[in-house]
């Protein structure tokens, strides 16, 4: 990343407090605003104070049920932290302290985006520079070591990537999902004016179509069956819409690519029917692509794939280069994500205006933002 200005390396932007808000998980429909010691930054970390953090759908399954949060008595491999913990991973800030050994191009009051993959970056998945894949991973905002709903935040330099001028850091904390898509989009092997099959346009469906469109795919066909979100599709570049429960999903998608089907599906549902669908209509030798994270076990007939060589792939998250990748191509136009803001939030009303929001709403609504800025 270049060299570091040493001349505003420990300076601030303003006087440090001696405590800050933070919202913490401390169980399934337990959030809590709390006071804690602002954090000290150490020599090879860099001190964020976040402006704009978006709520993810893992959050929104934590609120109910305690998977990826580390309970008592089983802390996190590389945090050694346990509940309660600051959420937020999906986030935006500014750089108010730079360690002293932090030799990155950096400087106090620039716009940045985090990456909130935690890795031991020792076992072999981390050594090819998968860290999506380390044995040991977690995440800011969900394993400990900080997170985004907080006054402050201290992580390693190497996770802090500066936005450009013509980035906001409201569009900046869309990287975030963005690079899930676009890490999605990357791993599929499509080709420029190749059609593809979207099945679920929720916020990381709705990413991967932006990414889809953003990298020259052809035809983009959707998968909904929410009236709303099928209307976002289409904002958002998908050039078919099929409403799987008017149609018969592997028909239609077949029938607008010349009878074969597409070359690529993306699974961003996570459904036993997305999962027949998507693996049944691409073409032979095609591939699906499972974005979604499940919640149970479901039935899977391998005769699917194996009949016609498919491949079945899976996705998690991103790695660094998604970032670099997403940055430059908001920047340049190629994405433009600023649509997928619908609503902005205070912190001191996160579980009120956020969480039940999405839950009971969750339809009308594509990226919620807890604006930090507001205090």
């Amino acid at each position: 990343m270049g060299s570091v200005d040493t001349s505003s390396s420990t300076a601030c932007l303003s006087t440090p407090l001696t405590a800050m808000r933070a919202l913490r998980y401390h169980g399934p429909e337990d959030l809590r605003l709390d006071d804690l010691p602002e954090p000290t930054c150490e020599s090879g970390q860099v001190k964020v104070r976040p402006a704009f953090v978006g709520i993810c759908g893992t959050d929104l399954h934590e609120y109910h049920v305690q998977t990826f949060v580390p309970k008592h008595g089983a802390p996190h491999e590389l945090t050694n932290e346990t509940a309660p913990l600051v959420l937020g991973h999906e986030l935006s800030g500014t750089v108010v302290e730079i360690g002293s050994e932090v030799a990155a191009d950096l400087k106090v009051g620039d716009k940045v985006v985090v990456f909130p993959v935690l890795s031991c970056l020792t076992c072999a998945p981390c050594k090819d520079g998968f860290v999506n894949c380390c044995v040991k991973k977690g995440f800011l905002g969900l394993s400990g070591g900080g997170g985004g709903l907080s006054d402050y935040l201290c992580v390693r330099s190497e996770a802090v990537y500066k936005l450009p001028d013509n980035i906001s850091l409201e569009v900046g904390a869309l990287v975030e999902p963005l690079a899930v898509g676009w890490h999605a989009v990357s791993e599929s092997g499509i080709k420029p004016g190749q059609a593809s099959l979207v099945c679920g346009t929720g916020p990381i469906g709705l990413a991967v179509i932006l990414c889809l469109k953003a990298m020259g795919a052809g035809e983009i066909i959707a998968v909904e069956v929410a009236a709303k979100r099928q209307e976002f599709a289409r904002q958002f570049g998908a050039t078919h819409v099929l409403d799987p429960t008017k149609v018969d999903v592997v028909k239609e998608a077949k029938r607008l690519t010349n009878g074969w089907g597409p070359p690529v599906s993306f699974d961003c549902a996570g459904v036993p029917a997305s999962l027949e669908s998507s693996t049944r209509a691409v073409c032979a030798r095609g591939t699906v692509v499972n974005v979604a994270i499940w919640e149970k076990p479901v039935p899977f007939n391998p005769n699917n794939f194996v009949f016609f060589e498919r491949k079945y792939i899976g996705c998690l998250a991103y790695v660094p280069a998604d970032f670099d990748e997403v940055i430059a191509a908001i920047s340049d136009g190629r994405l433009r994500p600023e649509a997928m803001v619908t609503r902005k939030i205070s912190i001191d009303r996160v579980p009120e205006d956020g969480f039940e929001v999405l839950i009971n709403d969750k339809d009308t609504h594509v990226k919620l933002l807890v604006d930090l800025t507001i205090q």
